[in-house]
């Protein structure tokens, strides 16, 4: 690679490194003189990657984002991780795009980072959700960092909330937002949403409860769970665990656990036990072993059949 175009690369990877760099600083890394770094910017420029000049007794440059995508960089452990996360997705309705992003990504790959790609199988076995279409993604994304009143319709009913944090759980998206219209914190699946345009005035931003945005929807979504009970299962709880999404699970032995789990209703809960195939005691409430009679008696009927 010619003495420039090597420099060039160098250049712009320390660019992307951080937001802010002093020209003297840039020379010093790059061991050149200041007078070429000037020259080398003005080349990155003509190459479409927006470069603005600082102002001030040090000057300095910065990357900033531009109409048109540029061609990127990566070092060799970007590239690789860019392309596993590529191949991961899974869920959102994103998948497609995804897929051609990697495709991409390996096309410019050069051939060693492309055999350690294709040499990485990766099976990724999240459970995929509902399709969301990407462009509603990056509305609300956009009206998140912006802290914008967002207007949308969420199961045919019209609402106003303001956009915290779009989070993504058990192949769903959602949208962590304060209700104006019901003055609380909700969390909307973003497939059922509908985003209008424009977005309302800016809003000064919340504490979700808590503080931490990950212990607060994991909690909104064990409080879903109106019927919640416990028993105790003749199984390993690591076996249990793999199994128990949102569920509790204790160990109590080598080969025996108590599980805690919650559901929509009480034979729905047990239904849910009952697919572990082990034997099972019922701790409580009442509730929930009246709901396994009720299954027992179905599935004998069925079994009768």
């Amino acid at each position: 690679m010619p003495k420039t175009s090597a420099r060039l690369l160098a250049l712009l990877s320390l660019l992307q490194a951080r937001r802010d760099w002093p020209g003297a600083l840039l020379a010093e890394r790059l061991e050149v003189s200041a007078r070429t770094v000037r020259r080398d910017v003005d080349r990155l420029r003509e190459l479409g990657y927006p470069i603005a000049t600082a102002k001030g007794p040090d000057g300095g440059y910065r990357l900033g984002a531009g109409a048109d995508l540029p061609p990127l960089l990566f070092d060799d452990e970007q590239a690789v991780a860019l392309a596993v996360a590529l191949r991961t997705v899974t869920g959102g309705g994103i998948e497609e795009a995804a897929a051609r992003a990697l495709t991409t990504v390996r096309q410019v790959m050069p051939s060693r980072l492309r055999h350690r790609v294709d040499a990485l199988h990766v099976t990724a076995v999240s459970r995929p959700g509902p399709p969301v279409d990407p462009s509603a993604l990056a509305t609300l994304s956009a009206a998140v960092h912006a802290r914008e009143v967002l207007r949308f319709d969420y199961l045919d009913s019209p609402r106003r909330a303001e956009p915290h944090h779009l989070v993504t759980r058990g192949g769903r998206w959602y949208l962590v937002a304060w209700d104006l219209d019901r003055a609380d914190w909700r969390t909307f699946r973003v497939d059922r949403l509908t985003p209008r345009i424009p977005t309302g005035p800016r809003f000064i931003p919340r504490e979700v409860p808590g503080g931490d945005v990950a212990a607060f929807v994991a909690d909104r979504f064990s409080g879903k769970d109106e019927c919640r009970g416990e028993v105790i299962l003749d199984l390993p709880a690591s076996v249990v665990s793999t199994y128990a999404g949102d569920g509790v699970v204790e160990e109590l032995g080598p080969s025996r656990c108590r599980l805690v789990l919650g559901a929509w209703s009480w034979v729905g809960l047990a239904a849910s036990i009952g697919r572990f195939d082990a034997e099972i005691e019922v701790v409580g409430p009442a509730e929930l072993r009246d709901a396994f009679a009720r299954l027992a008696r179905r599935y004998a009927a069925a079994a009768g059949g």
